[in-house]
């Protein structure tokens, strides 16, 4: 799935996407959960504390 592909699913724009894999920007809940829900798996296996 390309960041394009997640972020017309999350309702989100390409770069909200980018920055969250660069770990430049921290997602709201709703969003976290949108990206899980949209990928198949829990928000635990997508982000974790440091």
């Amino acid at each position: 799935m390309t960041q394009q592909d997640l972020s017309v699913a999350a309702e989100v724009s390409r770069k909200s996407i980018n920055a969250i894999e660069n770990g430049v920007y921290v997602p709201s809940t709703v969003l976290a959960l949108k990206i899980a829900q949209t990928l198949n798996c829990s928000v635990e296996d997508l982000f974790e504390l440091p």
